[in-house]
């Protein structure tokens, strides 16, 4: 379905209505509160153009004789005999491309947001050439927490539809609140690393085996076939 643009909200001030022709239909288009609603634009009485009329409210008048409608809909009160199609009353397709249309800028909007939050994201994922030094990394922070390494060491990689993980065994001796420090540091590394599978098996001396699975990640560009 193609999309086609209507207007931008900032196009119509709140109070006030535009007409517009879309799709082979002539369209008045009302700010109400900040919620749109859209009626036929053409009164029933001389044709005159109910965007281009004044809305008090919930009604617009019509520039050329004053006939009133409810915009809300559709309802005419010069002569409730009348009444215009309101956007329901719009054949599916229609409607479906006016609520889009409506929010084009919002999704715009979200969709830039969207971009640099990942791309953000990307840039904390370890390149080819850091991945080696993340071992040297967690050593290091282990060892400033006052952690005793018994195991580090890759696992196998595991295959995502996006991305790849890269988890790295890990086995120290160390006391609770040396534990916490480590994996506090973790937290602040400069790369994504993420902790998992926590097991805890007590030495005697108040020492502590800790055993986890770290993680980091590599980011694949696209699906894999």
């Amino acid at each position: 379905m193609a999309i086609h643009k209507v207007a931008k909200v900032s196009e119509i001030p709140n109070g006030t209505g535009k007409s517009f022709d879309f799709d082979g239909n002539n369209i008045a288009i009302f700010n109400l509160d900040d919620k749109l609603v859209a009626i036929d634009n053409v009164c029933k009485h001389k044709g005159g153009s109910l965007g281009d009329g004044e809305l008090d409210g919930n009604t617009v008048t019509c520039p050329l004789h004053g006939w009133q409608y409810n915009v809300t809909n559709g309802e005419c009160l010069t002569n409730p005999n009348i009444k215009l199609d309101m956007i329901s009353n719009i054949p599916p397709t229609y409607k479906e491309k006016y609520a889009i249309a409506s929010n084009l800028e919002i999704y715009r909007q979200q969709m830039i947001e969207m971009e640099d939050k990942f791309s953000q994201l990307l840039k904390r994922l370890p390149t080819s050439n850091e991945t080696p030094g993340l071992l040297d990394d967690l050593s290091y922070v282990g060892t400033t927490s006052g952690l005793t390494f018994l195991k580090i060491g890759w696992l196998p990689e595991v295959e995502k539809e996006f991305y790849t993980e890269l988890p790295i065994k890990i086995e120290v001796v160390g006391s609770y609140h040396e534990f916490g420090e480590f994996v506090g540091k973790v937290a602040q590394l400069p790369r994504i690393v993420s902790l998992h599978d926590f097991t805890i098996q007590t030495l005697g001396d108040g020492e502590l085996t800790f055993s986890v699975v770290a993680k980091t990640y590599r980011y694949e560009g696209g699906s894999k076939k």
